[in-house]
């Protein structure tokens, strides 16, 4: 179960925070491995919203915000700017970049990453 929550944590915080916290809350009282399917599932049939996007892009940006480079700060800075929608794919792209230029296996292994 931790192995398929670590590859969809971002995804699901992507769609809906609140079910995000749901689940980590689910995992901490030990629910079954159907229990966070069904979970995940509806966290994915949820229409993310750009606030949840942006949260899930900032906490990705966590990982790197202390070893980016200021060319990668200053893309970073930019990519926040404009309506999400018009950025996703390529804010997405970013932080894959990043994942792997700093080998970030954490987040490599996340679903919201795979091409």
């Amino acid at each position: 179960m931790e192995k398929r929550w670590r590859e969809e944590k971002y995804l699901v915080m992507y769609h809906s925070q609140a079910h995000y916290e749901l689940i980590r809350e689910a995992l901490k009282s030990g629910c079954t491995p159907a229990r966070l399917e069904q979970l995940i599932e509806e966290a994915l049939d949820t229409t993310p919203t750009p606030g949840s996007k942006t949260n899930a892009f900032q906490h990705m940006w966590g990982y790197f915000k202390k070893t980016a480079s200021k060319d990668e700060r200053d893309q970073y800075a930019r990519l926040q700017q404009g309506p999400v929608h018009e950025r996703e794919k390529e804010r997405i792209n970013f932080i894959r970049s990043l994942a792997e230029k700093y080998a970030v296996g954490y987040l490599l292994e996340s679903s919201i990453l795979r091409p």
